[in-house]
């Protein structure tokens, strides 16, 4: 091969390669954004199933004040009935 052809079959594969770079670098840069794509999508899903949590725990207290209120009541109810019962014997 002359010289002339070796240079021309160089800048050949020069060129091949940039295209194979250029082409990698496009998927690259395709993955990156999906995967910032992702990464958002995650964040408003943890911040919303976050939301959904702290409303669960806040309405978990709530029932459990209530079942405490609702057994202090049934005990006191029962206490009653036995004080009526004492008397009536």
């Amino acid at each position: 091969m002359t010289l002339w052809g070796a240079s021309l079959y160089s800048w050949g594969m020069d060129t091949n390669n940039n295209e194979t770079e250029e082409l990698e670098l496009k998927q690259l840069e395709a993955r990156v954004e999906e995967l910032i794509q992702t990464c958002a999508v995650l964040k408003d899903e943890n911040h919303s199933l976050r939301q959904h949590q702290d409303n669960l725990v806040s309405e978990r207290s709530k029932l459990i004040e209530k079942t405490e209120t609702a057994r202090i009541r049934v005990e006191a109810m029962i206490n009653r009935l036995k004080a009526m019962e004492s008397n009536h014997e």
